[in-house]
């Protein structure tokens, strides 16, 4: 293809010192500014600073400590949120694709930054644009506008015709002249209602906003409330101030969000450093809940590099004539995917000029070109013929039995996308795709891990269920060629009895996927070129290769850098790692929600004060709750996803939360009337006993358990303890030393587990269980 003259170096500085620059790639993760803001700026930090002034106002400075943990608990997020993004942006820079363009020297590769107007962009097949253009020459291409119409249908553009950004090359190849760049392109304008595809939907994030959204509004009402009957009881305005304060920050669950986050956070730093793009952190909780696993086979299973094995005559041409005939079919049609680069590298070119070009395009499968010598296809021999011969369809069933990928030269008597008159098939041409190094292994793990594994492509069906056979998927032998159906097709009977679906167009892809998703599977797609788009938009997860197209990388949740698929594995193992440790250190930030929700109502009623000051709140929060969430956070969980979040979180957390209001309410009735004990001794008690069942909530939530798990358990109980030996003035706590008050609390503390035992099996496994959560 000619190529006009591009701009020189001082036309190129004229334009950047006039504004004439195109933008960047807008960044994946929030920048420094946003990162302070949206962890500094929120509701619950709001209500701590109020509480914290209030507290201020009794004089009690010890009581301002839950202040410093709600502040190093933001520290952490910034911190490990600023960590995350200079991982992740250095990952975007190695995979965002750069594009070709033309300059006055010569062509050169340039990120989309470095374009300006007038600049010539030389698109390929797969390039999504990133300025709006004129299209100055072509042979012929098709343009998806999707992304901006909603519109699937392949567009024909031609010398003239305008082209804008967000869309991208479906065919063929093109130069284009870059007219409106920046904030003037099309894509700019639309003020940020163009998306690369769905936000992913994270289950974990949507419960526990939904959990916060709760909290949001009992809090302030019910505190309210609260401090009006301390008040009305003859409390004191401090006393009420305290009793109030510790209240309202127990029902904040200050670290969950924050570990929530945290933990994607890291989790997609460390795919950072596996070489795997996260485009959207709540991605990585989609991947672990699949259970579907849709395989492009180029690229994929194969490694994409594509060697022509044979050519077999088929009419009275010699060998020689008939590689002639290819080599200036593929080189007067100018496509550049992979079989073209494969025909390229071994056939000569005779100089064929063409007078008419059909580029290829996944929905045809195939591509031709008119010239003084005919006109000539290349394609796959379904789609080039309206019904194959048996005995022709016979031996290319016996090329792809042996894993040829089978195409074949034809020659027509027209040349039109909708019509290629009368076909003469000429002879076919095997082309051999390598497996993956690795993909056996790779491929086992998934199974093993219950994923079902589809193969999806364009190519012949038994040419895939061989590769599909090598490389280990089970039931490979179940397949079934898509191009052999009519249009009424039940999708939903297909998705349930095949494995391997072969000559499968972009818009069938799609409609597979959608059929596993009404069976009630979550989704996830591979892919690399732009017939696999429709697909990773409408998966639950999408995952492009680094070396795919532009257009692929735009819509999919994870980028592998180095295209190497066995990368998945860690995307998997971090996923599920994420959402089973997330799901069950919930339960401990919820027992300390509940228990403080349930005590507030009880105590409106009541004449004695609320059990707990704020301080005293801070070793059963911190011990119990603070620390050792952050290691169980960190452990390997690669368990199969249980899908149950709020069951599995409340079969723990209720029985916890019934069983820490029981004892409060047995201290301050019983231990108050009967044993005539103080309100520092009743608070004393309510510390030590909610700590216990804390304790055992934790013992609960480490299992299974293996060394470090008892040691961190031991660890925390024995700090626990030492709390009451040693600093129990620092934490306005009684002594309890006290034989009397022994003798009333170590009973108390015998019957923690065997109580809390009773309480799981009657509520937690019996009644909790049973409700939909959903």
């Amino acid at each position: 293809m000619p190529i006009t003259q591009g701009l020189t170096a001082k036309e190129v500085q004229q334009r950047i010192d006039a504004g004439q620059q195109n933008e960047p790639a807008p960044s994946l993760t929030r920048s420094i500014k946003e990162i302070f803001r949206d962890n500094l700026l929120t509701w619950f930090n709001l209500i701590n600073v109020i509480l914290g002034a209030l507290v201020l106002i009794t004089g009690s400075y010890k009581n301002e400590l839950f202040l410093g943990v709600a502040v190093v608990n933001t520290a952490i997020g910034i911190f490990q949120e600023i960590r995350s993004k200079r991982q992740i942006d250095k990952m975007s820079l190695l995979s965002e694709s750069t594009y070709e363009v033309q300059r006055a020297e010569g062509p050169v590769e340039l990120h989309q930054d470095a374009i300006v107007q007038d600049d010539r962009l030389i698109m390929h097949r797969g390039d999504q644009l990133p300025v709006d253009g004129l299209v100055l020459e072509t042979k012929g291409i098709e343009v998806d506008e999707s992304q901006i119409t909603g519109e699937a249908t392949p567009i024909s553009k031609t010398t003239g015709d305008t082209v804008i950004s967000g869309s991208f090359l479906v065919s063929g190849q093109a130069v284009v002249k870059a007219t409106h760049v920046g904030t003037k392109s099309f894509i700019n304008t639309l003020s940020g209602e163009v998306q690369s595809g769905e936000s992913s939907n994270s289950q974990l994030l949507s419960t526990i906003n939904r959990i916060i959204k709760i909290l949001t509004i009992v809090i302030v009402p019910l505190g309210a409330v609260l401090f009006i009957s301390r008040l009305l009881n003859h409390s004191s305005i401090n006393q009420a101030i305290l009793g109030t304060t510790a209240a309202m920050i127990g029902m904040i669950p200050e670290g969950l969000v924050l570990l929530t986050s945290v933990s994607l956070a890291v989790s997609a730093m460390n795919l950072a450093r596996h070489r795997v793009l996260v485009r959207e952190l709540p991605a990585i909780e989609g991947l672990a809940r699949v259970d579907v696993l849709g395989l492009d086979k180029t690229g994929t299973i194969t490694s994409g590099k594509l060697q022509l094995r044979k050519i077999v005559p088929l009419q009275q041409q010699t060998l020689d004539q008939l590689k002639l005939i290819i080599g200036g079919t593929i080189n007067a049609i100018g496509d550049d995917n992979e079989t073209a680069q494969a025909l390229n590298s071994v056939l000569s070119d005779p100089g064929w000029q063409p007078t008419k070009v059909v580029p290829f395009s996944s929905a045809r499968k195939w591509s031709g070109v008119s010239v003084s010598e005919g006109n000539y296809v290349i394609g796959a021999p379904e789609f080039v013929l309206k019904q194959v011969p048996a005995e022709l369809a016979k031996q290319i069933e016996g090329y792809a039995a042996d894993g040829f990928r089978v195409l074949c030269i034809a020659r027509t008597t027209e040349m039109a996308a909708d019509n290629l008159g009368k076909v003469t098939v000429l002879g076919l041409i095997l082309i051999e795709d390598e497996i993956r190094e690795n993909a056996v292994d790779t491929f086992r793990y998934f199974q093993n891990q219950d994923v079902a594994l589809k193969v999806i492509s364009g190519d012949n069906p038994t040419t895939v269920a061989n590769i599909a056979s090598r490389a280990g998927i089970k039931h490979w032998d179940q397949m079934i060629d898509m191009s052999s159906l009519d249009s009424d097709i039940d999708y939903d009977q297909l998705v349930a009895q095949y494995t391997v679906f072969g000559r499968v167009t972009p818009a069938q892809k799609k409609q597979l996927v959608m059929a596993w998703q009404r069976a009630g599977h979550s989704v996830a797609m591979t892919g690399d070129g732009v017939n696999d788009i429709l697909a990773l938009r409408q998966a639950d997860c999408g995952i492009a290769m680094a070396s795919g197209s532009e257009a692929a990388k735009s819509i999919a949740d994870f980028v592998l850098v180095d295209s190497n698929f066995d990368a998945m594995l860690n995307v998997l193992n971090e996923g599920r790692r994420v959402v089973n440790n997330i799901e069950r250190v919930a339960s401990l930030f919820l027992i300390k929600t509940m228990y403080s929700v349930a005590l507030s109502v009880i105590f409106i009623f009541m004449n004695n004060g609320y059990p707990f000051q704020p301080i005293q709140l801070t070793p059963i929060s911190v011990l119990t709750v603070g620390i050792p969430t952050f290691f169980l956070a960190l452990e390997p969980n690669y368990q199969r996803i249980s899908g149950q979040f709020m069951r599995q979180v409340m079969v723990i957390a209720a029985p916890s939360a019934i069983c820490v209001v029981t004892y409060i309410l047995i201290i301050d009735l019983v231990g108050g009337v009967q044993f005539n004990l103080t309100y520092a001794e009743t608070s004393t008690l309510s510390v030590l006993l909610t700590g216990a069942v804390c304790l055992v909530a934790l013992l609960m939530v480490a299992r299974p358990l293996n060394r470090m798990k008892i040691t961190l358990v031991l660890l925390m109980a024995g700090c626990f303890a030492l709390i009451f030996v040693f600093f129990g003035k620092l934490f306005s706590l009684e002594s309890i030393f006290n034989w009397e008050m022994a003798l009333f609390y170590l009973p108390l503390l015998a019957s923690v587990y065997p109580f809390f035992y009773i309480v799981q099996e009657v509520v937690g496994k019996r009644i909790l269980a049973r409700i939909n959560w959903r």
